[in-house]
């Protein structure tokens, strides 16, 4: 099975871009690889328009790079690019937590706790895309209960460009000290140790950092 398969006709923007991300995540299209949206569009069972819309928004989060009436290719990965969009995301992800620690309530830590859970199954699966999906619903508590949409929507704007590095981590051994982390946060958020809770937040991803 493969990320490039014919998806059902609901959403289609939205899941051609989910498709393409995931196969740009996964290597399935590797960097400075060709892409047609013609051939994309028959690959997925789709027409062209959300395709083209599909790239578009992958062209504007630097995963695909494209010149009009000439090329359109994906991304090769920019060291210094990802740096930064890290950078912010974990600022803004440290401030969420923030923000969200003293209005957290258990049914917001129960989110948190069974997203963890499935984190840890997805990794006893060696499944590296529901790893992430787990990894997205729980930090998605602290954004959701901080209730700034411009801190959300920028986290949204610049976590694609982390999404090859997630992957990587979350194949490897290191993935276990993500979610011994994802524990000692929950467990600092319920205590309402705010200053703790954003020091892990950090920790967590901080260990998406680049190496060599």
């Amino acid at each position: 099975m493969t990320a490039l398969e014919p998806v059902p006709r609901r959403l289609l923007r939205d899941r051609a871009y989910d498709a393409l991300l995931e196969a740009i995540v996964s290597g399935e299209l590797s960097p400075g690889q060709k892409l047609s949206d013609a051939q994309l569009a028959e690959q997925l069972g789709l027409s062209r328009a959300p395709v083209r819309q599909a790239l578009a928004r992958l062209a504007d989060e630097r995963l695909v790079v494209s010149k009009p009436q000439s090329y359109t290719r994906v991304a090769p990965v920019v060291e210094q690019e990802i740096r930064d969009a890290l950078a912010v995301v974990r600022a803004l992800h440290a401030l969420a937590v923030r923000e969200a620690v003293p209005r957290l309530t258990e049914a917001h830590l129960t989110r948190m706790r069974d997203a963890n859970d499935a984190f840890v199954r997805a990794l006893d699966a060696e499944d590296a895309s529901a790893a992430i999906a787990a990894d997205d619903a729980l930090h998605a508590v602290p954004i959701e209960v901080c209730g700034n949409r411009a801190l959300a929507e920028t986290i949204g704007r610049y976590t694609p460009l982390l999404r090859r590095l997630e992957r990587r981590r979350f194949s490897g051994a290191a993935a276990r000290a993500s979610a011994a982390r994802h524990d000692a946060l929950i467990a600092a958020c319920a205590a309402g140790a705010t200053d703790e809770a954003v020091e892990l937040s950090g920790e967590i991803w901080g260990g998406l950092e680049l190496t060599g």
